[in-house]
């Protein structure tokens, strides 16, 4: 009886539901199905050959060289599957994140041949449930290393100065873990007392204490199964962190008045504004807590040391007030303006500046006028503690110093060959900004 002719890898591969690609350890597609290539606007003959960078990220380098954790480098160097969250572009030139997962192909003697790798598109309404806005370097090296822990169940530690979106980047390892549909809980050290903290955590039974009426369960019994985010951890007693350490180790807790330990099956993100080092030295925070909280430390980067991606943040911020998504796109002069100052409070007081700015420019037109900027600084001579910062980086500056003319949105758009993400990043202008003036051109086009 003759041997039937075997399916190529092609026509396998064409039977997953999901794109899915072949990769070499040159960052070569050897093979991709009929989903990966509609998805990135490639015709399927075209595929093969292209480096895999080029296709999904519309760059010249690997992904790595960005500040991205790199599936491939990581299938190639250890031999073992690989799974983070990317930012790719689709056949429209849109962001959007995808959750990789990538697997090692092996050869007969066990070493790594190829890649295969699955992209699964995170929903809009995931995507719209937690954001982190930027492309600055600073700011891709930090998502590098959240893309790589989000999906494991290491304890992360968060740190940063106060206002840098802490509880945002502990929201975003949630929604990217395999913990995703289990509860996010938060707890703010700093926003309770002593006394308070203890019960909060762990709970306590009927006639602990005085007032303790009945029994109740502590966070770390409501976040069994997902995620238990603890803000501002350096503000915890030393004998609560003792406890803690004990459930972290053990994963097991006992309520106030209780006897029992209690199995919880939590996963732990602490974050501190604080020097940890200096509070070990000094005797304030336990050093085996330290290096239990440490297994993976997250520095997120002030605001000041990411300026590049202060429009994108600004027109975001304005995008969710009420009637904001008018002043959109700022002025070049706004900008200009915005790029100044150095951002003390970080984040969280670009917000309160864009926010006040809306409300001072009313029905207007959002002018310079209208950012207020307060000053932290001791060596201020400017009246009425307002004052402009004098960091500005020239490169993006001298690219906003005009309003974008037709002319340069047509040359960059035929440069980075209709990738809108990729021709905004180099006008320095957010997406949606060069989106509002391509349809203003339209706008005119029909007019005309």
């Amino acid at each position: 009886m003759s041997c039937e002719k075997k399916p190529s890898c092609e026509q396998i591969i064409d039977i997953l539901p999901d794109p899915f690609v072949v990769i070499d350890n040159q960052f070569h597609i050897v093979a991709a199905n009929h989903r990966y290539c509609d998805k990135y606007g490639v015709a399927h003959e075209d595929i093969v050959g292209r480096f895999c960078y080029e296709v999904s990220h519309h760059s010249s380098v690997p992904c790595s060289h960005h500040g991205e954790h790199c599936p491939q480098e990581d299938v190639f160097r250890k031999g073992k599957p690989s799974q983070v969250i990317h930012v790719h572009y689709d056949q429209h030139g849109h962001e959007e994140r995808v959750q990789l997962q990538a697997t090692p192909i092996l050869d007969e003697d066990g070493n790594v041949l190829y890649m295969g790798e699955y992209v699964y598109p995170l929903s809009q309404a995931f995507e719209d449930h937690v954001q982190l806005i930027g492309r600055s370097r600073a700011f891709l090296q930090m998502t590098g290393l959240l893309q790589r822990v989000a999906p494991t169940q290491t304890t992360v530690l968060l740190l940063g100065e106060s206002g840098t979106g802490k509880e945002c980047v502990a929201q975003y390892l949630h929604n990217y873990s395999n913990r995703a549909n289990g509860p996010y809980v938060v707890v703010d050290c700093a926003a309770l007392g002593s006394n308070l903290i203890e019960s909060e955590l762990f709970g306590h039974e009927k006639g602990a204490f005085t007032g303790a009426a009945g029994c109740k369960k502590g966070l770390f019994e409501a976040a069994h199964g997902g995620t238990l985010f603890i803000d501002e951890i350096g503000e915890l007693p030393l004998d609560l962190q003792t406890k803690l350490l004990r459930a972290l180790e053990t994963g097991t807790i006992r309520r106030i008045g209780g006897t029992d330990y209690i199995k919880v099956d939590v996963r732990v993100i602490a974050a501190t504004h604080r020097d940890v080092k200096h509070m070990v030295a000094e005797g304030t925070l336990r050093k085996d807590l330290y290096y239990r909280l440490s297994a993976f430390p997250v520095t997120i980067p002030a605001l000041r040391e990411r300026l590049d991606d202060v429009p994108a943040l600004a027109e975001n911020f304005l995008s969710r007030l009420e009637d904001g998504d008018r002043h959109i796109p700022l002025s070049p002069e706004v900008i200009s303006r915005l790029l100044e100052y150095d951002y003390p409070g970080n984040v969280r007081e670009l917000r309160n500046i864009i926010e006040r700015a809306a409300i001072l420019a009313y029905g207007g037109v959002l002018d310079p006028e209208h950012l207020v900027f307060e000053s932290t600084r001791s060596d201020s001579t400017e009246p009425s503690g307002y004052s402009m910062g004098r960091r500005r980086p020239a490169k993006l500056l001298n690219r906003r110093s005009g309003r974008l003319t037709d002319d340069e949105i047509m040359e960059t758009l035929e440069q980075c060959k209709g990738h809108r993400a990729s021709a905004a990043a180099e006008l320095g202008v957010s997406e949606r900004t060069l989106y509002r003036y391509i349809q203003r051109m339209r706008g005119d086009e029909a007019e005309a």
